[in-house]
C-alpha cells in the first residue's frame, strides 16, 4: 500500500470529486481514476460510490479514510523529525490534553522552550483521556496530558502538580445556584450531562454510590465547551472540572464543587520504551525544570 495512493484517496475523499481532487494534486484526472480503481482492486473492496454530481465513501471506505489519515500523519510527523540539522535542534511535538486549567504550566515549558529553540513546532490535540490513549498507541501523539482518573500502566509518566476539582456547571437561576456545594441527593432527580470518559464515568459512580446508567443522564460529552452551551440551554446540569468555562460578569453559568469533594491530579504520560526525537527529549527537561520552578 503506497502513501501516495492513500494522499490520493484523502484528496478524492476530501472533494467529492475527481475533477477537484486531480485539481488539487495536480495529476490528470484519467490517471487519477485509474489509479484509484486499481487501489480498489488492490484492496479488494469498493471504496466510492460514484454519483452524478459528486462521489461518496463506502462503509468500507469511511473505515480506510480514518486509517488513512492517520497512517499519512504519522509518515509526515516521522519525516519531520529526521529533516532537522544536526546543530539546530528542530522538528515537531505533538500534545494531546484534556481540558485543563494545568495546560497553563504546558504553555509556559512550550514559550521557555521556543525562546531557546525557534526551529520547533508543536502541535495541540484536545480530547479526554481515552481519545489521547488511542492516539498515543498509535504513535500520532508524543506526549498526553491526561486527567486522572486514568490508566497509566502501558505509559511512563511526570507527574504535575496541580489538582483540578470536580463539580457541577448549571445555570445561575437553577435551584442548585444558591447552594455552596452539591450533595449526591442534590442530583439525583436533575437531567444530567457528564464526560463519556471510561474512568470518569466510574468514578462518578463511586461519587453517587449508584451506577451511573441508573441516573438521570439526558447528553454525554466530550470536551466541556459545548456541554457548557447545552447548559446554557437550560437542558441540564453538566459535572466537570472548574475554571474551564466562564462564569464570571454577564455568564448566565455558575461553579459549585462537589460534597464530598472529588479532586483530580495530571500526568504527562507517553509510551514505555518510547524513542524520542531531539525536540521531544528537549520539551522534557524543560518541562522538568519547569514543574521544578514551579513548585520551588
Amino acid at each position: 500500500m503506497e502513501i501516495r495512493l492513500l494522499k490520493y484517496f484523502i484528496a478524492l475523499a476530501n472533494h467529492e470529486s475527481v475533477s477537484a481532487a486531480a485539481q488539487f494534486l495536480h495529476v490528470s484526472q484519467p490517471s487519477l481514476s485509474r489509479q484509484l480503481s486499481d487501489f480498489e482492486k488492490e484492496l479488494g473492496a469498493v471504496l466510492f460510490i460514484r454519483g452524478n454530481r459528486k462521489i461518496t465513501l463506502t462503509e468500507e471506505g469511511a473505515f480506510l479514510l480514518k486509517k488513512a489519515k492517520e497512517i499519512v500523519e504519522l509518515v509526515d510527523k516521522t519525516e519531520a523529525n529526521f529533516n532537522q540539522s544536526a546543530e539546530i535542534i528542530s522538528g515537531e511535538i505533538y500534545i494531546g490534553g484534556g481540558e485543563t486549567d494545568a495546560m497553563h504550566l504546558i504553555a509556559k515549558a512550550l514559550k521557555s522552550l521556543l525562546e531557546e529553540h525557534p526551529g520547533i513546532q508543536f502541535h495541540l490535540y484536545s480530547g479526554n483521556a481515552d481519545d489521547i490513549a488511542e492516539k498515543l498507541d498509535s504513535g500520532l501523539l508524543d506526549f498526553g496530558v491526561v486527567i486522572e482518573p486514568a490508566d497509566k500502566q502501558k505509559y511512563d509518566f511526570l507527574k504535575i502538580p496541580a489538582t483540578d476539582v470536580w463539580g457541577v456547571l448549571m445555570r445561575k437561576d437553577s435551584s442548585l445556584a444558591n447552594k455552596l456545594s452539591i450533595h449526591p441527593n442534590d442530583l439525583l432527580d436533575k437531567p444530567l450531562l457528564i464526560s463519556r470518559q471510561t474512568a470518569v464515568s466510574n468514578e462518578l459512580s463511586g461519587w453517587f454510590g449508584q451506577n451511573i446508567q441508573d441516573l438521570n443522564v439526558v447528553a454525554t460529552y466530550n470536551l466541556i465547551y459545548n456541554a457548557a452551551l447545552m447548559v446554557e440551554e437550560n437542558i441540564g446540569y453538566a459535572l466537570g472540572l472548574d475554571k474551564l468555562i466562564n462564569t464570571t460578569g454577564d455568564s448566565k453559568l455558575c461553579f459549585k464543587p462537589l460534597e464530598p469533594g472529588m479532586e483530580a491530579n495530571l500526568n504527562v504520560v507517553w509510551k514505555k520504551n518510547q524513542v524520542f526525537s531531539n525536540a521531544s527529549k528537549e520539551f522534557l527537561d524543560q518541562l522538568r525544570r519547569t514543574i521544578e520552578v514551579h513548585s520551588s
